[in-house]
């Protein structure tokens, strides 16, 4: 008798700023944890990208990010509920020295940004009952990146996580120089549209699922959060209703950015 757990396969087509992306996907039929949503997410919001980065090199520009430039990795970076769960797992399921190693480093990044003085902030934003405005993350955006801090899973500038990243990291791409990239916060950075944020939409599953509001945590506070909020994250849900679920915000989210990009260019 098989192990594996039965799945309904999915031909799913999206329409992006880009073109169409159409693609089989397999979902589990049984009852989930919201992090089995996560791969095949992280593959739509991929494909999507794809299109973004052709469409980028075809009109003649090309993309600057490279292995071994790290400078996005001083940024602050948000992800969703589910990107921390399973974020949390991976370092649970490490040997325990690269465990206690990688936890020794979200520590003293934590200690860092609290002797910056915005901890508290990050923090409050993480359990926040209110969906946060851009206006008032911006300050702390700026806050962050002044400390030019390196990601705590930055090792030898490559990412020690890169498998599982998170989408936010993984749709950030630049067409300006990369020597422009020593300050990200410049005008003259030209990043890679993003047709739809991954990050986003998870986020708004997550409110979704379980009453609350949309949130985005801060990278280095995401295990922390993930443990306080194991509760939560023990719930489970049927997986084809998970994914039609999160499949409906990235239709949204891919209306609205199709209705921008057409309205900008009536507009020119």
């Amino acid at each position: 008798m098989s192990d594996q757990p039965l799945v309904e396969h999915f031909e799913i087509s999206l329409r992006t700023p880009c073109g169409e992306v159409s693609t089989a996907v397999g979902v589990p039929t049984s009852v989930v944890p919201v992090t089995a949503i996560l791969p095949l997410m992280r593959s739509l919001g991929e494909e999507v990208q794809a299109l973004e980065l052709t469409r980028v090199r075809q009109t003649g520009h090309t993309v600057s990010c490279q292995k071994g430039c790290a400078a996005c990795c001083r940024m602050l970076v948000p992800i969703s509920a589910p990107e921390a769960f399973a974020l949390a797992n991976r370092i649970d399921r490490l040997d325990q020295p690269e465990r206690d190693r990688l936890l020794t480093k979200l520590d003293l990044a934590q200690q860092q940004l609290a002797q910056a003085g915005i901890l508290t902030q990050l923090s409050a934003l993480a359990e926040s009952s209110d969906s946060p405005s851009d206006e008032a993350i911006e300050p702390l955006n700026k806050a962050y990146y002044a400390l030019r801090m390196p990601c705590p899973f930055l090792d030898n500038e490559a990412c020690s996580i890169y498998e599982d990243r998170p989408a936010a990291c993984r749709e950030l791409a630049v067409t300006s120089p990369a020597t422009d990239c020593q300050d990200m916060t410049s005008r003259t950075i030209r990043p890679v549209p993003v047709a739809v944020r991954i990050s986003t939409t998870l986020s708004l599953l997550w409110g979704d699922l379980t009453g609350t509001v949309p949130r985005l945590i801060p990278l280095p506070l995401a295990v922390d959060w993930a443990k306080r909020h194991q509760r939560e994250y023990a719930r489970r849900w049927a997986g084809t209703a998970l994914f039609e679920s999160a499949l409906d915000k990235v239709w949204r989210y891919l209306s609205q950015e199709n209705a921008r990009r057409e309205s900008g260019m009536l507009n020119e």
